[in-house]
């Protein structure tokens, strides 16, 4: 039986928390509505910190689907059945999990904690990787898979509850009326773990209690920093990438083109922009010297960027990778599912797999790219988008070459090598990436799915979106890239400068996409001014009814409130994006 400091004990008010009651209720008196306020606000909080203790009930799964209980040494912190033990560390940090199964392979453990949670609390979760235009606040739903952390607002406070970023296994959580559960994946690929003789660090859960007087969005901020310690940042990112215009099918004079445009429109001297070719450059005849063009974007005082898929099992050349023993296995996709029908990908477990997926970072540093977007990672690990993962970000019955570690692991493990391989000064952006894990490692993170040059609606969507609710993630994880402003003749220009209002003044990455024929002079000066403010960090823009919206309008900033007109005059798309 636990007692909280308000004087609750499992729902029932006990003698002191009755003389406090009585002592609050005699010094307010005169004062109904405080008096009364102040009992609503006890009676509706959930004290979340109750997570930081001992849970109500520890599992684990082998590769069977019945849960294997853990049972709790006396007044202490191990939990065992068997072969399997978990330890639930308290300490100053918050509650360190870790997981011994010497002779079991392990999928998944379950932590539940009881505690009341007042049904009027409003819940907003974040995503496996990027996000799909699919965050906001929502009410309480008890069978919700929320990756990595959530935030709860009580009407008065807002709560953090959550792990801390780099963990060992893949993390979600739940929350209903009745407690909060923690679901830890430790599986590799499909299959169980085989630890060995070796402990592994689960994750460290944190807490972070509201604060009287503070919005939910800086709540969520400083959220984000208790999970993300050590963020690498760096300077302002701004400037250009071809993939919105061309979509594939840009040259090197196109790239140049870019790059001049933004040595005229970014401001004089300070922080240089970038200009980065996407997807398209590799086996392109129109791409004839990859040194040399970096050496040419450079002379113009722009710094040159590229895009790599570093799993793809594909070499410069165009040659397909013909060991099958190198690959990842097709099955991660699904039943069905042929290998002619989807990318093959290198096994990051196997060394010389790993080497040739490290080829793909070496070169284009050596070649003097001071920027590398490397995207389609989780997908060609784990066989799916993070839309379709819910409570499993992979299918079951397919593992990884070496069974040995999780696949949070094995991600962070490749992701830590990325960056060594990119050195300290080439900035890395990492696109369909796991955020959880690349904090810490990578500058930016694309955070939500694509915006389009052919429709507004999908940036309204997926953009706007993806902005405001992960915003809180803005340099406390890496600097956030909420995608590009695609400057095109399909999407009208109110809705083009808008969301460029809207990235600019957030102090998020600022990248335009911009079609030649779709800018005219009064378009680059627009473009000119949003440089200048994404130069300078931005004017801290955040949502102020993002409570009521998954498209928030209303932004508050330095330089005053700003509503926007994300819907087009004939309203919201029904037919899907």
């Amino acid at each position: 039986m636990t007692k909280r400091e308000d004087g609750i004990v499992q729902g029932r008010v006990t003698r002191r928390g009755l003389l406090a009651g009585l002592g609050a209720a005699a010094a307010t008196a005169g004062l109904p509505g405080l008096a009364m306020a102040e009992k609503r606000e006890s009676r509706d909080a959930a004290d979340f910190r109750r997570v930081l203790g001992q849970p109500d009930l520890a599992r684990c799964y082998g590769e069977s689907p019945e849960p294997i209980g853990l049972k709790r040494a006396a007044a202490g912190a191990e939990w065992s059945a068997g072969v399997v033990s978990l330890s639930c560390e308290e300490s100053a940090d918050g509650l360190r999990l870790k997981l011994k199964a010497e002779r079991a392979p392990v999928t998944r453990v379950h932590l539940r904690w009881r505690l009341a949670v007042p049904g009027a609390v409003r819940v907003l979760g974040d995503a496996w990787e990027r996000s799909y235009g699919d965050l906001g606040w929502r009410e309480m739903a008890p069978e919700r898979a929320m990756p990595w952390y959530f935030l709860a607002f009580d009407g008065r406070l807002t709560h953090g509850v959550g792990v801390k970023t780099g963990a060992g296994a893949l993390a979600f959580w739940q929350c209903d009326p009745e407690g909060v559960s923690l679901w830890l994946d430790v599986r590799n690929g499909g299959r169980g773990v085989r630890l060995g003789e070796r402990e592994l660090e689960l994750a460290t859960v944190v807490v972070r209690p509201g604060h009287a007087g503070e919005t939910a969005f800086a709540a969520a901020r400083a959220f984000c920093a208790v999970m993300s310690p050590q963020p690498r940042l760096t300077t302002p990112v701004y400037g250009s990438n071809d993939w919105y215009y061309a979509y594939g099918k840009s040259s090197a004079e196109d790239i140049l083109r870019d790059a001049d445009l933004m040595a005229e429109l970014s401001p004089a001297g300070g922080v240089r922009p970038f200009t980065v070719m996407d997807e398209g450059w590799e086996q392109n005849a129109k791409f004839p010297s990859m040194d040399g063009l970096a050496k040419q974007i450079k002379a113009k005082s722009v710094r040159p960027g590229i895009w790599v898929r570093p799993l793809r099992a594909r070499a410069l050349d165009g040659s397909w990778e013909s060991d099958q023993q190198l690959l990842l296995p097709v099955e991660r996709f699904g039943a069905g599912v042929k290998a002619e029908d989807v990318t093959a990908a290198w096994d990051p477990t196997i060394p010389d797999a790993r080497e040739k997926v490290l080829t793909t970072i070496r070169n284009p540093v050596s070649w003097g790219y001071e920027l590398i977007k490397h995207d389609f990672s989780t997908y060609d690990l784990l066989g799916q988008w993070g839309s379709g993962m819910g409570a499993s970000p992979t299918r079951e019955g397919w593992s990884f070459h070496d069974r040995t570690h999780t696949n949070a692991e094995i991600v962070r493990s490749l992701y830590e090598d990325i960056r060594k391989e990119a050195g300290d000064k080439t900035v890395l952006v990492g696109c369909n990436v796991i955020g959880h894990l690349s904090a810490g490692l990578f500058e930016l993170q694309r955070t939500g799915d694509d915006v389009s040059g052919h429709d507004w609606e999908r940036t309204r969507r997926m953009g706007v979106n993806t902005l405001a609710f992960r915003l809180p993630q803005h340099g406390t994880f890496f600097a956030m890239d909420p995608d590009c402003v695609p400057v095109t003749d399909a999407v009208p220009w109110e809705q083009t400068e808008a969301w460029m209002k809207a990235v600019a003044t957030s102090g998020a990455s600022l990248v335009v996409s911009p079609s030649g024929d779709a800018l005219d002079e009064d378009g680059k000066a627009a473009i000119k001014r949003a440089f200048a403010i994404a130069a300078a960090n931005g004017q801290s823009a955040e949502p102020e009814d993002w409570m009521d919206s998954p498209s928030p309008a209303v932004w508050k900033s330095k330089a005053g409130e700003t509503r926007y007109a994300w819907l087009l005059p004939g309203g919201a798309s029904p037919f899907g994006i």
